[in-house]
């Protein structure tokens, strides 16, 4: 199969969402990431130079349909980066669980059973993307997400969360629906009149809401909030900055709640 202009046009097509969702297909580039990826999702299509493959376990490449062996010069008109690197593929989009159909089944009952993040509006990719290895780094295997967060598989997501997107699911959903159903779960956010997260006893089960970048917790979403946290700046009292990255809050939320659980 030889890389035409249309190959390329398709390939660049999915830095959109509504062309990744009618294909069900995301891009993922670089060693790193693919080689991540390729023994847990179904790759469509692998382009990669000859040392790259030279290099790569023939195990990996099981889940692969095809492989496309090509030139560094190739792989720059096929990349969706600004620095392409020695592969890039094109993995299937996993099926979407629709929630609300669930209830009471498997996804409903996550945050009874381990600890979850819910994102509202959590809208740069990279600060998603960031989220989702933090995620995979302390455990936490499900994302529920609002809908105006950003998607998961657009690219520069994709390359944030260092193929940790293979292990964490992102389940995007009406928000505030879904936490009104969560009868007698904790559903922690953080909040300037929140309870010190270093004095309160924390769980390990339940949602921990993280805001928009701009705004926060919405209005909605914080209604549905039952365990009001705070993370003081140090020393307590002292002029700092306004407020944290979410994706350096999530850090901090999520270290003290694996450090409390041991």
């Amino acid at each position: 199969m030889t890389v035409t202009k249309q190959t390329i046009k398709d390939i660049h097509a999915l830095s959109l969402k509504k062309h990744r969702d009618a294909m069900h297909a995301f891009v993922a580039e670089g060693p790193k990431v693919v080689v991540d990826l390729l023994p847990l999702m179904r790759c469509k299509v692998l382009y990669a130079t000859q040392d790259f493959l030279n290099g790569l376990p023939s195990e990996l490449t099981r889940n692969v349909e095809l492989i496309e062996v090509v030139d560094k010069k190739v792989l720059e008109r096929l990349s969706l980066l600004c620095t392409p690197r020695d592969t890039l593929a094109v993995f299937e989009k996993p099926r979407e669980e629709n929630i609300h159909d669930a209830v009471g089944g498997d996804l409903l009952a996550l945050p009874r059973q381990s600890l979850c993040l819910a994102l509202d509006t959590v809208q740069d990719p990279g600060n998603l993307g960031t989220i989702v290895r933090l995620a995979d780094w302390f455990g936490i295997e499900h994302i529920f997400a609002s809908v105006g967060t950003a998607d998961v598989f657009a690219p520069k997501v994709v390359q944030a969360t260092m193929g940790a997107i293979g292990r964490v699911r992102v389940h995007y959903c009406d928000l505030p629906q879904l936490l009104r159903q969560m009868d007698g779960v904790p559903i922690y956010g953080t909040f300037l009149d929140g309870t010190d997260i270093y004095t309160e006893k924390l769980t390990q089960n339940g949602l921990i809401v993280m805001g928009n970048e701009g705004q926060g917790i919405s209005a909605e979403v914080e209604a549905c909030v039952n365990k009001r946290l705070y993370f003081p700046p140090y020393p307590v009292g002292r002029a700092t900055s306004e407020s944290l990255n979410v994706a350096i809050a999530t850090a901090i939320v999520c270290a003290e709640f694996r450090r409390g659980g041991r």
